[in-house]
């Protein structure tokens, strides 16, 4: 008899996914506990009636199920004192204390509580429990909600401020066991090392069993495993590896015996789904695709990695990939989820139930000192803005794109592009070599200070984003040109480069490439700390994604590291360079990304939506019919590359594969088969094979689809549309600063004169140079430093260097300081009233000096020769120490000319006078 009542519908459901979980089902008149590790009773008599499901593990009793039909999942929760009754009561023959864990089902919607939490709460969850899972809990004896409260005070050692607030808070949300909280710190503050300083907690001291960190690219999750490799805790000398597996995930196989796994989010679904997942499918960021799904095909049951596989769930850049298609990955597991972004939208804040446990933006990053901030540089030019037409008549290249292969050609009509076809439909290497030439001309304006000892000018390392890889080798091949270098000067890191890691490296570490060129792989995450200039060769539409894109020189460096890399940089690393050569400083921003309708859904998105295991009916369709199209165009030699790619089918192979896959007759003959092979079969169950047997369908269509075939699909249907257009030169119609910089400027001048004139009265050396001028030949270089450190420990955005660069864009200023110190008696003379123009103080000691030594050799008193050079030794340390006293003759340089003896042997009882006079003089 076939069970057709909601109730046993209900029951039916929860019988099968006991099954799958490892349960062993039995009636109460049937049971026998030693048939394995785990058994559900049903109707188990209890001292209040029966139970509709008795769990048992090895033999004892630890859970019960209250089944309730479908309709009822709106009120599950009503019937937990039910269940709860259930779990507390004497069953049957059985002297047993209250059972721990508890369900209330419909076999659609599942809650569970266990009721050795701290304060017991249910919570939905995808399905039920591992038998060993509940003989594991039981096993540690405190539950995990109650191992949080075990957490030891935190070890601030090492860590920043912004990071012990968002450890110490993220800490006190689990202990109220908040299931999801957002930690938004700017990007460049240690968001990495703050999720693994707590990963680390969580595993040492709440002894959690595994931890999953998340990411949406195959270069973050790299990232972060480097990161885990190098982790040292502050409480235990050895390294995080050595205490702690961690394993980046690569195929299918998820090991059980780590503590820290690393995946892409595209790869866990695929692994859920029981699919191999082709690695370039995780180079693109998931949440970069625009194609908008009806229906996501959902993930199930998994017993390899189930819902209670890991505790904890961290998800890197969570802005980008946990909606839509990829929420349900999230929604399978059962653990703590925590969210890392330096960007936040409102779709972030509501997924997250608006838990902040840190709030650390950009602007208060770099108020701190922990980042630096940014000036923007504008170059626009004529085709940059309005593109140009190409007249009917012009002989010009037609270039494939895969082989770079040229065809030279008369158009027989005109070509009028646009902004936005250049570089696809038209590329003008004219416009690219204006922008380039322009770059080049003015970066000495960007970077006053570069100069090598040769005395030529040193490129900064800069990052160049361009709009696709064939964009990015004209760039490369342009730059190399416009500067004169050779190959290694400026390289390309994308997914397409033939060792993108290796190259990363070297531009993070070694002198080249002063110059890489980018189309996606580092526009997020990745960090690059001397990188000082991004120059924006495309536009980027999304807020949150160009906010990621400024993020990569946004890192820190002090001055030893920078030289490292760039041996003419004299400073710190204090803020860097946008160089906006398209508008994307200006262009409207969305939070998040808007999804194309898909008629108008880029066929590079089709690909990657089926690649990454998007399955529904106008996918296929869409994609169908886009490979019709483009199989008239193909030459036989690209239909046979095409086919040597795609497992030897052709291009109407697999179309007849996509649009077989919801085929109606297809799927009505598969429903026959089922009823014909099944005819005692209850229809849930009938329903289960159809859908097993079309999901099969729908694999085998998409499964053609990879990363290798992608990219020669999207290249080859573009080899035939690109036209060189050397017909239109192009020209510079504004360059320079951007205004809003100006305005930035003029805020921290305004803040820094407020500054000095709020503690004038003080502060020793501001007293000198306001009330007492007469004593300024007292000021020492202690003073001066003990200043410095004053105003930056109040003020981090004060730093005298970066007031210097703020005048610098708002005035004539002489001179560049050559440290901190100079800077600061400099801008603290122009504020003062001293003097008018902002004048670097070793300039101002020059001249005294001259002035001085002039009047001098007027009078009666000649300085020899031997005495002018000591007298230029005295004035040179002056210009950078701020003072010169007597004990300073035993240092550098004066200890290599004989000291202080030599100087009494050349100026005799003249010395003392000689020193106070020069601290005088020259400090007017």
């Amino acid at each position: 008899m076939l069970n057709q009542n909601p109730e046993q519908i209900a029951r039916d459901n929860i019988d099968r996914q006991l099954n799958d979980c490892g349960w062993i089902i039995q009636n109460k008149k049937q049971i026998n506990l030693t048939a394995g590790l785990g058994v559900a009773v049903t109707e188990y008599q209890t001292d209040i009636g029966p139970s509709d499901y008795v769990l048992f593990v090895a033999g004892k009793p630890v859970g019960v199920i209250e089944a309730k039909k479908e309709e009822e999942g709106v009120r599950l929760t009503v019937y937990e004192d039910q269940s709860k009754d259930y779990a507390d009561s004497k069953l049957k023959y059985l002297n047993n204390a209250p059972l721990p864990f508890v369900y209330e089902s419909t076999g659609d919607l599942t809650r569970f509580t266990d009721y050795r939490d701290p304060k017991p709460r249910s919570r939905p969850v995808f399905t039920f429990y591992r038998p060993e899972t509940f003989q594991e809990w039981l096993k540690r004896g405190k539950p995990l909600r109650q191992r949080v409260l075990d957490i030891p005070v935190l070890q601030t050692a090492g860590l920043r401020d912004c990071q012990i607030i968002a450890i110490n808070k993220l800490e006190d949300s689990f202990r109220r066991n908040q299931p999801k909280a957002l930690i938004q710190m700017a990007t460049g503050s240690g968001k990495t090392f703050t999720a693994i300083t707590a990963i680390y907690r969580l595993l040492t001291y709440a002894k959690a069993k595994r931890v999953l960190f998340l990411v949406d690219t195959k270069n973050l999750g790299e990232q972060a495993e480097q990161e885990f490799m190098a982790y040292m805790p502050n409480d235990d000398n050895r390294k995080f590896s050595e205490l702690y597996g961690v394993h980046r995930l690569k195929s299918s196989f998820v090991p059980t015996d780590n503590q820290v796994y690393i995946s892409t989010i595209q790869r866990l679904y695929a692994i859920l789904k029981e699919e191999e997942l082709d690695e370039k499918a995780e180079e693109t960021n998931p949440g970069e695709i625009k194609w908008e799904k009806r229906q996501p095909v959902p993930v199930g049951y998994n017993a390899k990695l189930p819902p209670e596989f890991f505790d904890f769930v961290v998800i890197d850049e969570c802005h980008r990939s946990i909606y839509n298609l990829w929420k349900q990955v999230l929604d399978y597991f059962d653990a703590f989820l925590i969210g890392l972004t330096a960007t936040p939208d409102n779709r972030t804040f509501g997924f997250f139930n608006q838990n902040i446990v840190s709030e650390y933006t950009h602007e208060q990053a770099v108020s701190d000192g922990v980042n630096v901030g940014s000036d923007v540089y504008l170059i626009e030019t004529q085709i940059t803005k309005k593109g140009a037409t190409i007249w009917k008549g012009q002989y010009v290249d037609h270039r494939e794109k895969l082989s770079r292969k040229k065809r030279w050609e008369q158009l027989d009509e005109d070509v009028v592009y646009s902004q936005t076809e250049l570089d696809d439909k038209v590329v003008n290497p004219n416009q690219i070599r204006t922008i380039i030439r322009t770059f080049k001309e003015h970066l000495p304006e960007m970077f006053p200070d570069r100069t090598n000892e040769k005395g030529e000018f040193e490129v900064p390392k800069t990052l160049i984003f361009a709009k696709t890889d064939s964009h990015a080798d004209d760039i490369i091949q342009i730059v190399r040109e416009e500067f004169g270098e050779e190959n290694r000067f400026c390289k390309k890191i994308t997914y397409n480069s033939d060792d993108p890691k290796s190259i990363l490296a070297q531009f993070r570490n070694d002198y080249h490439p002063r110059i890489a060129v980018t189309v996606d792989m580092i526009a997020t995450g990745t960090d690059v700390k001397p990188l000082e200039c991004l120059l924006f060769m495309r536009d980027v539409k999304s807020r949150n994604y160009f906010e990621q894109m400024k993020g990569r020189g946004t890192r820190i460096l002090n001055l030893d590291d920078l030289k490292k890399v760039t041996p003419s940089a004299k400073l710190t690393k204090d803020h860097y360079v946008i160089v906006d050569a398209v508008g994307v400083t200006k262009s409207l921003k969305t939070d998040s990304r808007p999804l194309e309708k898909k008629p108008g859904v880029p066929l590079k998105d089709l690909l990657a939506a089926i690649t990454v295991g998007a399955r529904d009916e106008d996918l296929f369709t869409s994609l169908a019919n886009r490979l019709t199209r483009l199989q008239k165009q193909l030459t036989d030699k690209e239909k046979s590359t095409f086919a040597d790619k795609a497992n030897s089918k052709t291009i109407t192979q697999v179309v007849k594969e996509l649009l077989n896959a919801y085929n109606p007759d297809t799927l009505e003959d598969l429903r026959l088969k089922v009823e014909q092979e099944n005819p005692d079969a209850a229809p849930i169950e009938k329903e289960e094979k159809v859908k097993t047997l079309t999901t099969a369908l729908q694999n085998q269509a998409a499964s053609t689809f990879n990363g290798e075939l992608n990219g020669y699909i999207e290249n080859v249907r573009k080899a035939h549309e690109q036209i060189i257009d050397l017909v239109n030169p192009d020209k510079v119609t504004a360059v320079g600063w951007d205004k809003d910089n100006k305005d930035k400027a003029q805020k921290l001048v305004n803040t820094f004169t407020d500054w000095i004139a709020r503690h004038k009265d003080e502060i020793t050396a501001l007293q000198i140079f306001y009330g007492q001028p007469y004593r300024r030949r007292e000021l020492t270089f202690k003073m001066i430093k003990e200043l410095v450190d004053a105003i930056v420990a109040d003020k981090p955005t004060l730093a005298p260097l970066s007031v210097w660069r703020a005048y610098e864009l708002l005035e004539s200023v002489s001179g560049q300081p050559k440290n901190e110190l100079v800077a600061l008696v400099s801008l603290i003379r122009k504020v003062s009233g001293i003097d008018a123009t902002l004048t670097s103080y070793d300039k101002t000691v020059d001249k005294n000096f001259q002035n001085r030594v002039f009047k001098k050799q007027a009078g009666t008193l000649k300085f020899t020769e031997g005495q002018m050079q000591w007298l230029r030794m005295l004035k040179d340390h002056i210009a950078a120490s701020v003072s010169l006293s007597v004990d300073d003759l035993d240092y550098t340089p004066f200890d290599a000319q004989g000291g202080k003896g030599k100087m009494w042997q050349i100026f005799g009882n003249e010395t003392e006078n000689i020193i106070n006079e020069l601290n005088e003089a020259l400090a007017a």
